[in-house]
């Protein structure tokens, strides 16, 4: 089976400079200010970021149709072979 899309040319033609967009901004950048003065109180940062991506690892790894579970991918990250068997 064919598929043909018929894609559009970049860069977009999208007005980012609106009142809708600007305002979005300037929430997310709160957002995120407030995350990063949250972070400097943790005392192990790599913790909360390895946790966030080892759920990023595993989640892709089931769209590949590897179906594994946390215990597994914890087990095999503190091996030094780096697998679990």
């Amino acid at each position: 089976m064919i598929f043909i899309f018929d894609l559009k040319m970049l860069p977009s033609k999208f007005d980012f400079d609106t009142i809708e967009v600007l305002k979005q901004l300037a929430k997310s950048h709160k957002a995120l200010s407030e995350l990063k003065g949250l972070s400097e109180v943790i005392p192990n940062k790599n913790i909360l970021i390895n946790t966030a991506m080892i759920n990023e690892e595993k989640n892709s790894s089931e769209i590949e149709n590897i179906i594994t579970t946390h215990d597994d991918l914890y087990k095999a990250m503190s091996t030094s072979k780096g697998s679990v068997e």
